[in-house]
């Protein structure tokens, strides 16, 4: 379970979990094998911090998903200021093997934005003449790399071959048309992982470095 010891209020699952931006709600959804979870969760609780954890019971699994602010401590001279910075990490605990895992982060409506990752990194950004909205994650390197954090199951490290010949991979980031970000996760066995892809967005900066592993996403320090 997420952020096991704080307190918690209960809400009523009425709304699908979701991150306000300038552009319009950033949407989240999670998929095992065939079969989309419900937008709405089944259990939807407020934290301390102005975080939210929506939680989904599902044959075989149980998925949380926590909303939460996050501090990147970027360089302001070369970002700019930031108006806001969030971050969604989803953890599934899963009681047998499961098919495909798949959790998906949704831009705004009638959003489109192009690719802006870099070295472990898969991001893209939507942006008009005042905001610039980034959402990104570990890309295919970046999960294997995770496994010997700790992060992911170690198995998955030794998937790095598959990163540099994708041909006969199952799994990885699909960017959406730059409609938003999905990660088909490698397949699964009952361990326990998250991920976490998050978004930030603010002032238009002049100026935006493009140095491989910018980090526009990174994972809390609550995680």
């Amino acid at each position: 379970m997420l952020l096991s010891t704080l307190p918690r209020t209960r809400l009523r699952s009425v709304v699908q979990p979701a991150i306000d931006t300038p552009f319009g709600p950033l949407s989240f959804s999670t998929t095992i094998g065939s079969s989309g979870l419900a937008p709405r969760p089944d259990e939807l609780f407020q934290l301390p911090g102005d975080r939210m954890l929506a939680r989904w019971t599902a044959p075989g699994a149980r998925v949380e998903l926590l909303l939460t602010p996050y501090d990147p401590e970027l360089d302001l001279e070369s970002w700019g200021p930031l108006t806001d910075c969030r971050a969604a990490v989803w953890r599934i605990d899963a009681r047998t093997r499961l098919g495909r895992v798949r959790f998906t982060a949704g831009l705004p409506k009638g959003c489109a934005g192009g690719y802006d990752g870099g070295q472990a990194l898969a991001a893209i950004t939507v942006e008009d003449e005042k905001t610039r909205l980034t959402i990104g994650g570990s890309d295919e390197e970046g999960i294997c790399r995770a496994a010997g954090r700790g992060e992911v199951p170690a198995r998955w490290a030794e998937l790095i071959d598959e990163v540099h010949d994708p041909s006969s991979s199952t799994w990885g980031v699909d960017y959406g048309h730059y409609q938003g970000m999905s990660w088909t996760l490698p397949p699964w066995s009952p361990e326990t992982t998250a991920n976490c892809p998050s978004w930030r967005h603010g002032p238009r900066p002049l100026t935006r470095p493009r140095t491989p592993g910018t980090p526009s996403c990174l994972r809390p320090r609550c995680c």
